[in-house]
C-alpha cells in the first residue's frame, strides 16, 4: 500500500509523453490512480499540468487533486505497465 512518504519511482519517458499529450489536448480523460491509502480511485477530468517538486513528479488534475505520477494506474486506457521501465 503506498504511503505519502514512500520513495518516488520515476515513470517511463514514453508514458510521460502520453501524460503531456493528454494535458496539451485539454480534454477530459479517465484517470485511475492509487490514493494515499492505496485505494484505486478513478476520475473523469483533465490533466491541467505536470509539475515536479522535491524530486517527485505530479499531475495536477482539473478536480484540484495533485497525483504523484508513480501512483497512476492508467490514463484513458494507457498504463505505465504498457511501456518499458525507465532505464
Amino acid at each position: 500500500m503506498p504511503h505519502p512518504s514512500d520513495p518516488y519511482t520515476p515513470i517511463n519517458c514514453e508514458f510521460h509523453d502520453v501524460l503531456e499529450a493528454t494535458a496539451t489536448r485539454r480534454t477530459q480523460a479517465v484517470i485511475r490512480f492509487l490514493d494515499d491509502d492505496g485505494t484505486l480511485t478513478e476520475r473523469a477530468t483533465r490533466i491541467v499540468t505536470l509539475s515536479a517538486r522535491d524530486g517527485i513528479e505530479y499531475a495536477e488534475l482539473g478536480t484540484g487533486e495533485r497525483i504523484r505520477l508513480d501512483r497512476l494506474v492508467a490514463v484513458d486506457g494507457s498504463a505505465p505497465a504498457d511501456f518499458a521501465p525507465p532505464a
